[in-house]
């Protein structure tokens, strides 16, 4: 049996030509082993990899790799959305590695999230050899384009390594699919490997990285072209009512500012939620949500754009889609560089494919005349009017009340002048979203898993952002979110500058905010989905600092030391009920209705 053994693991080490630099390469797994040293010499430092024997030659490239971190985390789900805020943070594709069989279909509900959040993802799927697939063999699955349409590229390595063409073959593929990952628009690829046993390198054998042929791609410059500018800002004269309303998309000052200064030119209205990222300045409309269905017909057909420009990705607001669907503008622009664009508002007129940036720079410095200025104006004017009245109808809202959406206001206005900060799907969103960030807050980074809008990644998607930055990362969640993602912290690193805050009222409270459920028997148990849990105990088993706010008198002391950064990974848990939940969103609701009765 010894002498078996040693034979099998001398069959791992061959000698072949390498075309690439005309040399002889000592291991049957060495282009495999080169992929790592293909996605160092890209630019890419993270990878996460999940446990397993049949992906350990990708294992043990990435771990031998002196240029790349790695991480391992046992739960493929939450390792994908790990890998994904990662991603998101250092705007590079992380590197995600798994083994064969029901293992890679744990990774979809990240894949599908960065596909249509549009952030890269490389990711690698050990495999068993062809002949062996749909013949009952251990782990083994139909893994080929398992992502089907919700990754960018999906690609199949060779199965045997040793023919020259197969060493360009993988080299060639591992480019491209890196390239693909961050071309924009950027998102996921799919690399399956076949991988035939031995699958370890033999005793005594190091693993070493040959010389790589590495492709470069020069991005283009998408630039307004100088007859389209000019055509362009005819059609802007012709308006008078211009809104530009931002989706979705990460801090980027350098377009904040071409839109700020694009909006003062034009006198048009900026309408951004809080996931554009955009309150940073003080004339952006944040509570178009509230009270678009308060303020009346009259003030809405008051408010209606001739002409809408709108950039990013999507809006969280129901409201304003409706709004926009039934006051459809006589044109709409949407700006991006690539990619397909959706009609959501059901008005598109005109993709405008270029840099929102060089978009907006190059329309901002067109001179309109005083009459037309002046109409211009008007229109803004009567937008900042209903944000300013939302905003003096909610102010004594918030004050002397307890309940988690006033607790929730007094951990949004506690934020560190600089950080990320993450909101979970459902009600969390929602309650960030109505509460809205100040001006002064600029430094507040802001993120939410809204590609799919699904609750499954949300905290480890959080703690991906925590391994890659030294800022703090605060999370707002709610019960179901958090405690489907618990898997989130069995790992073994350090979170210093991860705050959770859980809002715990012991279900899906949405199901009671919206219509249609809440007046059917079946809610409370199919719908709300009750649950006894706290997160006392997830706390203690995985070493978490734990405050909870169960009463008025713990606020400003359990606040003060959560935001704290001494070293530990700290929860804040909200103590809720339901009823009270409820009454609390439908009181504020009804103040900011109240405003326009007077």
């Amino acid at each position: 049996m010894s002498n078996a053994r040693n034979d099998s693991q001398k069959s791992n080490v061959i000698a072949y030509l390498c075309p690439a630099k005309n040399v002889f390469i000592l291991s049957r797994l060495q282009p495999i082993y080169n992929i790592a040293e293909i996605c160092a010499q890209q630019g890419l430092s993270h990878a996460v990899l999940c446990p397993g024997s049949r992906c350990a030659p990708l294992t043990l490239a990435f771990t031998s790799h002196p240029k790349i971190t790695c991480r391992t985390l046992s739960d493929e789900r939450s390792a994908a959305f790990v890998a994904l805020g990662m991603a998101q943070q250092t705007k590079l594709p992380t590197v995600l590695v798994c083994t064969s069989g029901s293992a890679v279909y744990n990774f979809a509900p990240a894949v599908a999230e960065a596909f249509f959040q549009q952030i890269p993802l490389l990711v690698l799927t050990a495999d068993r050899p062809s002949e062996w697939i749909d013949q009952w063999d251990g782990q083994t699955i139909r893994q080929q384009n398992i992502f089907g349409r919700h990754v960018k590229a999906s690609f199949q390595l060779p199965e045997d390594y040793t023919h020259p063409d197969a060493v360009w073959h993988i080299n060639r593929t591992t480019n491209e699919a890196i390239l693909q990952a961050l071309r924009f628009p950027a998102g996921p690829v799919h690399i399956n490997v076949p991988l035939r046993e031995p699958l370890y390198p033999a005793e005594g054998e190091k693993i070493t990285f040959a010389d790589v042929r590495i492709i470069k791609e020069e991005k283009p410059a998408l630039t307004l072209a100088a007859a389209t500018q000019l055509e362009m800002s005819r059609q802007l004269q012709k308006y008078a009512h211009v809104m530009v309303m931002a989706g979705q998309q990460d801090h980027q000052p350098d377009v904040a500012k071409a839109v700020f200064h694009f909006c003062k030119a034009h006198h048009a209205t900026l309408v951004g939620d809080v996931l554009s990222n955009l309150h940073g300045n003080e004339n952006t409309i944040r509570h178009a949500d509230v009270f678009l269905p308060h303020c009346g017909e009259n003030i809405r057909q008051s408010l209606a754009p001739e002409l809408l420009i709108t950039f990013g990705k999507s809006i969280i607001s129901k409201n304003t889609k409706l709004f926009l669907r039934h006051n459809q503008p006589a044109e709409h622009w949407h700006v991006v560089s690539f990619g397909e664009v959706p009609d959501t508002f059901q008005s598109l007129t005109r993709v405008v494919h270029a840099d929102p940036k060089s978009f907006f720079e190059a329309l901002a410095h067109q001179k309109i005349e005083a009459f037309t200025a002046q109409k211009k104006e008007n229109y803004t004017r009567l937008w900042q009017t209903e944000e300013d009245r939302t905003q003096r109808s909610a102010v004594h809202f918030f004050d002397g009340s307890f309940n988690e959406f006033q607790l929730i206001k007094q951990v949004v206005d506690a934020l560190p002048a600089r950080c990320n900060l993450h909101l979970a799907n459902s009600m969390a969103v929602r309650y960030a979203n109505v509460i809205g960030l100040g001006s002064h807050q600029h430094g507040v980074h802001v993120f939410a898993n809204r590609g799919t809008s699904g609750i499954d990644g949300c905290t480890s998607t959080a703690v991906g952002h925590s391994l890659t930055s030294d800022i703090p990362n605060i999370l707002i969640t709610g019960d179901l979110a958090f405690f489907y993602d618990r898997n989130a912290f069995w790992h073994n690193y350090a979170l210093p500058n991860l705050r959770v805050v859980l809002v715990n009222n012991h279900g899906g409270i949405i199901f009671n905010m919206i219509d249609g459920p809440t007046h059917l028997e079946q809610s409370r148990e199919y719908f709300v989905t009750q649950q006894k849990l706290t997160a006392k105990q997830l706390a203690q088993e995985f070493g978490i600092g734990y405050f909870v706010l169960d009463s008025p008198k713990k606020i400003r002391n359990n606040i003060r030391d959560f935001f704290e950064f001494d070293g530990k990974t700290k929860i804040l848990e909200i103590t809720s009920d339901q009823t009270v939940a409820r009454e609390a969103f439908d009181q504020y609701k009804s103040i900011i209705k109240k405003g326009y009765a007077t």
